[in-house]
């Protein structure tokens, strides 16, 4: 259904992650608001479906594109495609995520570099593109997790990287405060997606998790669309946390 509220209209959003959980949530709500979509992701599988789903939300365009964000000139590539062909991207959601189950001593260092290359760099690299192109008014909302302050184990890489996103957020919203850019982050808790059931620690009972702990994409979508409009004009630099109150209980 089209949202009667269109805070979007003739605005870009650029979303990393975006053909599916928290990132096609997002898009299909910016979508709904009158928006038009540029969807990055290394995957293209349900390029297709996303891009139906988001025209059907209510989407003015869409732009699917393949890129791995912890490449540099990947990155660098598709926002000159989004720039030419949608005209900007004056909005950035990072959602695209990589998590790996070991014991910390397990990890090698090529896995390291790849998991800090996805949850970090692909969020640094987005950064300074949005930093040098936004126009003022843009914003950006990093989605970190609770793995930033509160962790478990076997997942080291994954949550250094978040805590470390919470930082670059920080400072992104001072370096563009000038520039009339806003950066924020949302820190979400146990998110029915894919990488939350892909856990071992869930899977062999070690870990138990109750329902009512357990948030949807959508639930995540809604702190993000709130971090991005021109309502949330005087919040930037803020972590905003959706996990239903699990994270103060831990």
């Amino acid at each position: 259904m089209v949202s009667s509220a269109r805070r979007f209209e003739g605005r870009t959003v650029l979303i990393t992650g975006g053909l599916g959980g928290i990132g096609l949530a997002c898009a299909k709500r910016f979508a709904a608001e009158g928006a038009s979509l540029a969807l990055i992701d290394f995957r293209q599988d349900r390029h297709s479906e996303a891009t139906e789903a988001c025209r059907a939300a209510g989407a003015a365009h869409v732009v699917v594109l393949s890129c791995d964000v912890s490449d540099e000139g990947q990155v660098d590539a598709a926002c000159g495609a989004v720039r030419e062909r949608l005209g900007g991207h004056d909005i950035v959601v990072n959602t695209a995520g990589l998590m790996l189950f070991k014991p910390l001593e397990d990890f090698s260092s090529d896995e390291w570099r790849r998991l800090l290359g996805v949850n970090l760099l692909g969020p640094v690299h987005f950064t300074r593109e949005w930093l040098r192109h936004a126009a003022p008014g843009g914003a950006m909302v990093n989605i970190a997790s609770v793995h930033a302050s509160m962790t478990t184990p076997m997942v080291a890489p994954y949550a250094a990287a978040k805590a470390a996103l919470l930082s670059l957020t920080r400072s992104a919203a001072i370096e563009g405060a000038a520039k009339g850019l806003r950066a924020n982050a949302v820190v979400p808790g146990a998110i029915d997606t894919p990488m939350l059931w892909s856990n071992p620690n869930l899977q062999s009972g070690a870990e138990v998790i109750s329902a009512e702990d357990i948030g949807t994409p959508d639930d995540v979508a809604g702190a993000v669309l709130f971090l991005a409009c021109d309502e949330a004009r005087f919040v930037t630099g803020a972590s905003l946390e959706v996990s239903g109150g699990r994270l103060a209980r831990l």
